[in-house]
């Protein structure tokens, strides 16, 4: 057990990530594994925890796309032993109707594990270099440090000759994004989806309909992102084109199979809706701050709209496959991280929110520059 070891911790709303010293009073339980980090993706989900007004506990160390090697294992049943390489993904009880459904995702305790304060076992077993107990973890990990103590079934084993730093965020953002396309979606060979919003989770869902075969159509605001999904195979459409449904429906031969949402933007939304064909598919993904007006119209004809969370997926069999497509040169998402030591966590956050980088994945072990 490391003791003392380097964490991220963001103590208010306003401040910025300070690097310090947190302490591990006690190692993993019977369910639990010590992860070295080797890399943590930046997720906007991370940043949101300054708009989330408390309900987030702080202070608190953040990250929750987190990959690494086993260093301790706490009991005989976790599956994994110590030199595992592994990428870490959300929280789950495991015992809920929807964990025993296969759909972690849905789990009953999935805010509270997750979002609003985490495991209450042995919370304050993790504490600052004066004592002060950190909030629980954070999506089950808390992976802007060093280590960090995870529940074992967050955890998925993966070959240790690929670099692993680099693996995290295919436990959340490109777990979204390539699940939705694959899981909830099951789009396929001639089906068309658009994609809104070309972000990490929007760029993986891209990547992962090319990769099925399907016409993909990308809007976004930003005209760097656009070059990047018509890399990825999209056809490029500015958010701020005229009669955007319109447009999508020439584009797509009459209308939409499926369209993903990730900018929460209620316009873009209901442009997404007209520009489904009869019986289209709209998936959100990112959380609604506002009411949500949907046009008169918009929903008919079998069209429908649905909430989708982490891709609906089962971590230990999606993040496999993903692995495998990109084994495969078809879902390059290395090209869209960027590398940041620990302590320059804070330009990793201010280049995310500029748009200057699409995935940040900071790397605890490396010093600064």
């Amino acid at each position: 057990m490391p003791g003392k070891f380097d964490a991220a911790v963001l103590r208010s709303a306003k401040s910025r990530f300070t690097v310090e010293k947190v302490l591990l009073h006690s190692g993993p339980s019977d369910d639990e594994v010590l992860v070295k980090i080797a890399g943590c993706g930046m997720c906007r989900t991370d940043l949101a925890v300054r708009w989330s007004a408390g309900r987030s506990p702080l202070p608190a160390v953040l990250g929750h796309e987190g990959a690494g090697i086993v260093a301790e294992v706490g009991g005989p049943h976790t599956g994994l032993s110590n030199g595992d390489h592994v990428v870490l993904s959300f929280d789950s009880c495991g015992h809920c109707r929807s964990c025993l459904n296969a759909a972690p995702a849905y789990c009953d305790s999935f805010a509270s594990l997750n979002l609003f304060g985490g495991r209450t076992e042995n919370a304050a077993r993790f504490t600052d270099a004066a004592g002060d107990v950190l909030a629980p973890r954070w999506f089950g990990q808390s992976s802007f440090a060093e280590y960090a103590v995870v529940p074992a079934r967050n955890a998925v084993r993966v070959d240790p000759s690929l670099p692993v730093e680099l693996l995290g965020p295919l436990g959340c953002g490109f777990l979204t994004g390539a699940g939705s396309v694959l899981n909830s979606f099951v789009a396929g060979p001639g089906e068309t989806v658009v994609v809104l919003g070309a972000g990490a989770v929007g760029l993986a869902a891209v990547m992962a309909a090319t990769a099925c075969g399907a016409v993909t159509v990308a809007v976004d605001r930003y005209p760097g992102r656009l070059v990047l999904a018509e890399r990825f195979g999209a056809v490029p459409l500015p958010a701020a084109a005229s009669d955007l449904p319109a447009r999508i429906r020439r584009l797509t031969d009459g209308g939409a199979h499926y369209a993903l949402d990730t900018t929460a933007a209620p316009a873009l939304i209901n442009d997404a809706l007209r520009s489904l064909r009869p019986t289209g598919h709209l998936g959100l993904v990112a959380r609604l701050h506002t009411p949500l007006p949907i046009e008169p119209g918009a929903l008919d004809r079998g069209r429908r709209i649905s909430h989708i969370c982490e891709g609906d997926a089962v971590p230990g069999l999606l993040v496999p496959r993903l692995i495998d497509m990109w084994r495969a040169g078809r879902f390059p998402f290395d090209e869209l991280i960027r590398t940041y030591p620990l302590a320059d966590i804070n330009e990793a956050e201010r280049d995310c929110e500029a748009g200057r980088v699409v995935k940040p994945v900071v790397l605890p072990q490396e010093r600064s520059r």
